[in-house]
């Protein structure tokens, strides 16, 4: 069995940048999962969308979807 663990950033300064982009669409990615194979970036409409199954098979998580709700 495999344990993932997430990491939500706690500072404002983000670890992803506007240069990442998500796998599926392309779009800003502001969750970077890491996989046994290798890492998969999502936007936050991804991220949501798998969050679920990602949990199960994920390494570790990073996620900055919180930095979008900030002003």
């Amino acid at each position: 069995m495999t344990t993932a663990w997430m990491e939500e950033t706690e500072s404002a300064t983000p670890v992803l940048t506007a240069a990442d982009r998500c796998d599926q669409c392309g779009a800003r990615a502001w969750v970077r999962v890491t996989m046994n194979s290798g890492q998969l970036l999502f936007c936050a409409h991804h991220a949501n969308r798998h969050m679920e199954s990602l949990r199960e098979s994920a390494v570790a998580i990073l996620d900055e979807r919180h930095l979008l709700a900030e002003d």
